[in-house]
């Protein structure tokens, strides 16, 4: 399988759509954020839209924040088209996403870039056993790709339009220092995510925001 890896802009916006048609088949759409909210995160200036493709089908796709205040990777998607899962491409995807993501902290000036982190669903909060296996399946995935849950983070997702309650997250870590990054650190990372994404481009009222980043 030879993946040929695409940026999607917002001058360059070939396989948009079929991006979002696995977006909307992989999530209900009760948590599935319009697709207006991808095309306003283009526009802030450091959102990163992968997608990979084989000839004309679109095998996955990811985003992804650069969190220049902080200098860390927020990725927000990585997802597989279901034909084409089980073959590595979900690996091959994030690897992509992350090397794009220390570009944009070289090109900011930095060595390397010290973190990237990305959030995912807890186990014991999902509905069914098939949801938990699931839950288990990508903490399994993450962990192989250095990534480490943030212990002792209570991390609540805002919500992602009107009408939505915040739902509580694990949050994981890969961190590219010597050391983890400390409590206090990752709550500095977790609000420059509430604001390039969140806030930006969901919309959440600021006040939301500080309320859920003072319980973390």
């Amino acid at each position: 399988m030879t993946v040929t890896w695409k940026e999607i802009t917002l001058h360059n916006q070939e396989a948009f759509k079929e991006a979002m048609a696995i977006y909307d088949q992989a999530f209900p759409i009760d948590v599935r954020e319009p697709h207006d909210v991808f095309q306003k995160s283009l526009r802030t200036g450091s959102y990163r839209f992968l997608v990979g493709m084989e000839g004309e089908e679109v095998l996955s796709f990811a985003t992804g924040h650069y969190l220049k205040e902080v200098n860390a990777g927020f990725i927000v998607y990585l997802l597989a088209n279901p034909l084409v899962r089980s073959r590595g491409i979900g690996g091959q995807t994030l690897l992509k996403l992350e090397e794009w993501l220390e570009e944009d902290a070289r090109s900011a000036g930095h060595d390397s870039i010290e973190a990237i982190i990305l959030e995912t669903e807890k186990p014991e909060l999902v509905h069914t056993e098939e949801e938990k296996a699931d839950c288990v399946k990508r903490f399994r995935f993450f962990n192989r790709h250095g990534y480490r849950e943030a212990e002792g983070v209570h991390y609540v997702q805002p919500p992602l339009f009107e009408g939505q309650i915040p739902v509580p997250l694990s949050l994981f870590v890969k961190s590219y220092q010597q050391t983890a990054p400390s409590r206090e650190r990752i709550a500095e990372y977790v609000q420059a995510m509430y604001r390039d994404k969140y806030s930006l481009a969901n919309g959440v009222d600021q006040a939301i925001l500080t309320d859920l980043l003072a319980k973390i």
